[in-house]
């Protein structure tokens, strides 16, 4: 055969129907990995600034604590020292370890809260990842569909890509 020839029948091969729909579907389900790639991406930076808010939360939480151990053993000091003096400084410690303890509790609701918002972030990554795996798969079995022009491989690769959907779809689902 010749060189001719050879380019002759490539060409006519590659304007088949089949080619053409494996290779349509394909540029579909590249289209839509772009899109649960870069959802999957944001949903995992999120999880990651959330879980740094929470680890922000809890060193704040020791500051507090901190703060609260100090004025505990200043309250402890003063309660040993007799006057009115004495009387004024142990009622300013002791608001201030009332103040630290409610600020200290608040402080870890609050951190808690991040590491539960963390958790739902992770979550939802982890399923859009998932789909990302399962759609990729379909762009490799519809690319060797047209190579080899069967089409159990391209039903594969739709399986594939509905899988995948099915899949980064339920991140929707995902509640706390």
């Amino acid at each position: 055969m010749s060189v001719n020839e050879e380019l002759q029948e490539q060409a006519e091969h590659s304007h088949d129907g089949f080619s053409r729909k494996a290779g349509a579907t394909m540029a579909i389900i590249a289209a839509l990995l772009a899109v649960v790639a870069v959802y999957g991406h944001i949903t995992t930076t999120e999880e990651l600034l959330m879980q740094q808010k929470a680890s922000d939360q809890w060193a704040f939480y020791q500051a507090k604590a901190l703060r609260r151990f100090q004025s505990e053993v200043a309250l402890d000091l003063i309660n040993t020292v007799p006057g009115a003096e004495a009387s004024r400084t142990r009622e300013k410690y002791a608001a201030s370890l009332e103040r630290y303890e409610k600020e200290g509790e608040e402080i870890q609701e609050k951190a808690r809260e991040f590491g539960v918002e963390s958790e739902l972030a992770g979550k939802k990554a982890l399923r859009l990842h998932l789909g990302e795996i399962f759609l990729e798969l379909a762009i490799v079995f519809s690319s060797l569909a047209i190579l080899t022009r069967k089409q159990l491989f391209w039903a594969i690769g739709i399986a594939s890509a509905t899988l995948g959907l099915l899949v980064s779809v339920t991140v929707f689902l995902v509640q706390r």
